[in-house]
This record gives structure tokens, sequence and C-alpha cells, in this order.
């Protein structure tokens, strides 16, 4: 019996010893759980506080994005009424100006020396232009350059274009 007794004091003290070192692996298991855990939830507060600091902004820039919107739309607005009251004076203008006659372009000049409309001398610096329209013979500040068609008059040119003037 006492053989025994020691045996099965032995085999219980062999759990015994076991089981604390199991005990032993699964706190050391379970420290090691908590401070994963610990910085899984560090983490997740970083990630929500990031997350608020992103929605904040993003409301403040759509806040800015609506007020720089309406200013634009005022500004649109703005221009809109001054374009139909510059309309309205054009139109006014022009019904004023409806019957006025143009005037008629210079004569040429006796003396084919001086510019037809400023008689201003020609001299080695200073070019002569025949008018391709009333053949008139002009410098070159009193002229207009049509491209192809060659220099005119400013008068000329006025009449011809109303709406430069």
């Amino acid at each position: 019996l006492p053989q025994r007794l020691a045996g099965l004091a032995a085999t219980a003290w062999e759990e015994t010893w076991q089981s604390r070192q199991q005990l032993q692996a699964q706190r050391q298991e379970m420290a090691r759980l908590q401070e994963e855990l610990s910085r899984a939830r560090q983490d997740g507060e970083r990630w929500a506080s990031a997350l608020q600091r992103a929605q904040r902004e993003a409301l403040e820039r759509e806040a800015t994005r609506g007020a720089e919107q309406a200013r634009q739309q005022e500004l649109i607005r703005d221009m809109k009424e001054r374009l139909l009251v510059l309309l309205r004076e054009k139109d006014a203008l022009w019904q004023k100006t409806e019957g006025i006659d143009t005037p008629m372009p210079s004569p040429v000049p006796r003396d084919p020396g001086l510019c037809a409309r400023c008689h201003k001398d020609f001299r080695f610096l200073s070019r002569r232009y025949n008018c391709r329209l009333c053949q008139g013979k002009v410098c070159h500040t009193c002229s207009v350059d049509m491209g192809k068609h060659g220099r005119c008059c400013l008068i000329c040119y006025q009449q011809r274009h109303p709406q430069a003037t």
C-alpha cells in the first residue's frame, strides 16, 4: 500500500507539475493576447480619431466650397445684370445715332507730299500709303492695314466697319 500511495503521489505530483506548466503557458499566452488586444484598441482609437478628423476636414471643405459657389453664382448674376444694362445702353445709343450720317472721306490733297488726314509732311522716314478706297495719300498713323486688300485711311475704314469705332 505505501508503494501504491507513493506511486499515486508521484503521479499526482507529476500531473500537478504538468498542470502548473500548462497554467503558466496559458497565462503567458493570455498576457500576450491581452497585449495584442491593447495594441489593437490603441490602433482602433487612432483610426477612429483619424476618421473623425478626416470627416471634420471634409465638412469644412464642403462648407468652404459651398460658400465659394454661392459667391460665384452671385458674381455671375451681377455680371448678367450688368450685361443687360450695357445692352440697353447700346440699343439706346444706336437708336440715337441711327439717323446721323457718316462723315465723307476727306478729299485728296493737291499737294502729294502731305497726308490727307493729318497734313503731315512725308519725309524720308515717313512712308506714304494709297488708300485703296478713296485713293488719298495717308501716313502710317492715319491708315489701317486691311490684310490682303492693302491699307486704307481711317475714315474709309470706319465707314466700312462701323462696329470698330
